[in-house]
């Protein structure tokens, strides 16, 4: 066993490319405050900008993807390199491998928007390169000691390549029936990994933190509901579950994700914000599927919903994980740090404005759009302004990493 916290050993790498979640968060949280105000100027001033995207990409392409897998893929690659070293104790990615592995990831997020005819399979053979890799390193760290518990990871990140090949391919063939089921496959893609890292380290987390007693999971239900997530992606891409069964399927897992969830004292975290902003994000994914369950066949009702779970769970916990993962893989106190607070709130706000008040009172949705996207940009701005120099810097107590 190799081990990876010698003190006695010099670290000479650059404290920005120690360890996987220190770019990639970064990365990930600057785009996350740029690309929505972007976004927004696009579809509704596009004259502003007076710089159209390159002839190949479709805005209404653009968005979803780089949400996805430019902001979301970033906050998951970052914390899977970083964890699979305290799962495995191999040594993580750095150096200029690491830096490697960002520029595939930021050469795909910059060629999307250069207004010049640069070949479509470009940013697509950087985007996949960037997904499989991190899968292989991912599944070598996992090798090496047959952790196959975790094999799960770079399995999801495959599919997950596979899936971005197919969003290009539709891009190429103008394709956007197609696109909008990846998109749709893609979010319970993502509604799955929380699902499952979640239930991990929610209850660890609040437990260790309330000097409370650990939920021990129940492994009847929490295979229920990957299935019910699972049959949730593959129901996106190829329907085939009649109506009542889809919203019967939904529900269900609405309900199981509810009755997971009320086991980890999330009511005893309301003083805590790195604990409530993670139950939170979570509770996103039962309200989203109760929600879906509700309005059944309305599609302008279900688009918005989704909504509820791209912003406030994959939004939210992505926030909430990067706000914890930095400071602990960084030497800071966890509950001494900065104060994050009202960012969780602001992604919390935005979530709920972007998925409902276009539903309750459509005659506004640019107010509600803008309104969620100012909450959003300012959740993200709050972390960038308090971790970016802590993401900068060598750790606090010296140890590598």
């Amino acid at each position: 066993m190799i081990n990876i916290d010698d003190p006695s050993k010099v670290e000479t790498t650059r404290p920005l490319w120690r360890l996987g979640f220190r770019p990639f968060f970064l990365g990930g949280a600057a785009i996350a405050l740029l690309l929505i105000p972007y976004w927004l100027t696009l579809w509704y001033y596009p004259q502003v900008l007076d710089r159209p995207f390159w002839s190949p990409v479709i805005p209404l392409w653009w968005h979803p993807h780089e949400m996805l897998f430019g902001f979301a893929m970033a906050i998951v690659a970052g914390f899977t390199l970083t964890a699979v070293q305290t799962w495995t104790n191999q040594p993580g990615l750095k150096g200029w491998p690491l830096a490697g592995l960002f520029l595939l990831w930021l050469g795909a997020r910059v060629i999307l928007l250069l207004p010049a005819a640069i070949p479509l399979w470009l940013p697509a053979l950087l985007d996949t390169a960037f997904l499989l890799l991190t899968a292989a390193r991912l599944a070598w760290s996992i090798g090496r000691i047959r952790q196959w518990r975790n094999i799960a990871f770079p399995v999801m990140l495959t599919l997950a390549a596979i899936a971005n090949l197919l969003s290009y391919w539709a891009l190429y063939q103008r394709d956007m029936v197609l696109a909008g089921t990846l998109w749709q496959a893609m979010i319970w893609w993502m509604a799955l990994l929380i699902t499952f890292v979640g239930g991990r380290v929610i209850p660890f987390f609040t437990a260790v933190r309330l000097k409370l007693p650990k939920a021990e999971p129940i492994k009847a239900l929490d295979w229920s509901l990957f299935t019910a997530l699972a049959l949730l992606a593959i129901q996106a891409m190829v329907p085939f579950l009649p109506e009542p069964l889809w919203r019967t399927l939904l529900l269900g897992a609405g309900v199981l994700q509810l009755v997971r969830q009320s086991r980890w004292h999330a009511h005893k975290t309301l003083r805590e914000p790195l604990l409530w902003s993670l139950h939170v994000s979570y509770l996103c994914i039962a309200l989203t599927l109760l929600g879906l369950a509700l309005v059944g066949s309305n599609e302008l009702a279900g688009r918005q919903l989704m909504h509820l779970l791209a912003v406030g769970t994959i939004g939210g916990m992505c926030l909430a994980m990067i706000a914890r993962v930095s400071l602990g893989h960084t030497g800071h106190n966890l509950y001494e740090g900065p104060k994050m607070g009202p960012a969780f709130a602001m992604i919390a706000l935005a979530a709920l404005i972007r998925a409902l008040m276009p539903i309750w009172m459509p005659q506004h949705t640019p107010l509600w759009h803008w309104l969620a996207g100012t909450f959003w940009c300012g959740a993200f701005g709050l972390f960038l302004w308090h971790y970016s120099g802590i993401l900068s810097r060598p750790r606090l107590d010296g140890r590598p990493g």
